[in-house]
C-alpha cells in the first residue's frame, strides 16, 4: 500500500446513549352531549388555477448549455371580492355567493447553467417571474365553486333631523342625532396548498452546440392550488374530555378531610 492509498480515519464525534422512557395512557373523563361553540376556520373553496406567464431571463456570463431549473412558487396575495349576496334571516349579515378571487406572486427560478470557458465552474442564475390575475368563484358545491359561503356583515348608519323650536316650519341645520353601527368581518385568506409546473426554455436566438446565448425565453404554466378559508363561528354538540389523574397520597388526604 503506498502512501497515497493511506486511509485518514473520520473525525469522532460524541454521543450520548438514550435511556428509555415508560409511558402509559392518561385517564379521561368524558362527558356526552355538551353544546359548545366554536370559533374556528373554514374551508371556503379549494381550486386550481391556471396560470400562464412568458418572460425573458437575461444570462451574464452567456450560456451554451442549461444544466437544471429549479421552481418555487410566492403567493403574494390571495383576495376575495365579493359581487353577490343572499341576507341571512332578518338579519344584515350576507353570505357571498358569488366573487372574483385576486391572485398575485411570483415564480422563483434557480438555473444552472454552464459557460464557454473549459472546465469552468457552473454558473447561477436566480430570477423571479411575477404573475398577477383573477378567477371567478360562484354557487355552492358540487355543481358551483363554494363548499362554504363566506359571510359578510354590512355596517350602516342613521341621521335623524329637529324641527326649530322657535318656528316648526323650518329645521335646525345645527342640530343633528346619527347612529353608525360598525360590523367588523373576519378576512378571507388564502393558503398555498401546491404549485405544478410545465414550462419550455430555449433561447430565442438559435445557436449551434457550442455557440453562446444571452438571453434565456420561458413559456411556463403554473397550476396553482390555493385554499380559501374564513373563521367562522359555529354551535354542534360534542363530548367533553377531562384528563383524569391518579391521586395518590393527595386522594387520601382529600377523603380524609371529608370524614372529619
Amino acid at each position: 500500500m503506498s502512501k497515497d492509498d493511506h486511509q485518514i480515519p473520520a473525525c469522532p464525534v460524541k454521543s450520548t446513549e438514550q435511556v428509555p422512557l415508560s409511558n402509559e395512557n392518561t385517564d379521561l373523563v368524558l362527558t356526552p352531549d355538551v353544546t359548545v361553540t366554536l370559533k374556528t376556520p373554514v374551508v371556503l373553496a379549494e381550486k386550481t388555477i391556471q396560470v400562464v406567464v412568458e418572460a425573458d431571463i437575461p444570462l451574464d456570463p452567456p450560456a451554451t448549455e442549461i444544466k437544471r431549473v429549479t421552481k418555487n412558487v410566492f403567493l403574494e396575495q390571495a383576495k376575495l371580492v365579493p359581487v353577490r349576496f343572499t341576507r341571512i334571516g332578518t338579519t344584515d349579515y350576507f353570505r357571498v355567493t358569488r366573487a372574483k378571487l385576486f391572485v398575485s406572486g411570483f415564480i422563483r427560478k434557480d438555473i444552472e447553467y454552464a459557460s464557454r470557458d473549459c472546465n469552468g465552474a457552473l454558473q447561477d442564475r436566480i430570477a423571479d417571474v411575477p404573475f398577477s390575475g383573477f378567477t371567478e368563484l360562484a354557487d355552492a358545491a358540487p355543481t358551483g365553486d363554494f363548499l362554504l359561503f363566506p359571510i359578510i356583515g354590512i355596517s350602516d348608519q342613521s341621521k335623524a333631523l329637529f324641527l326649530n323650536e322657535k318656528n316648526d316650519l323650518v329645521p335646525r341645520l345645527d342640530k343633528y342625532f346619527f347612529q353608525n353601527l360598525v360590523k367588523y368581518n373576519e378576512q378571507p385568506y388564502g393558503e398555498l396548498i401546491a404549485a405544478n409546473f410545465y414550462e419550455l426554455d430555449f433561447s430565442p436566438v438559435k445557436v449551434g452546440p457550442e455557440g453562446q446565448f444571452k438571453t434565456l425565453r420561458e413559456k411556463i404554466v403554473l397550476d396553482l392550488t390555493v385554499k380559501l378559508l374564513q373563521v367562522q363561528q359555529f354551535q354542534t354538540t360534542a363530548t367533553q374530555v377531562t384528563p383524569s389523574f391518579p391521586e395518590g397520597t393527595l386522594d387520601a388526604a382529600a377523603n380524609r378531610s371529608k370524614h372529619k
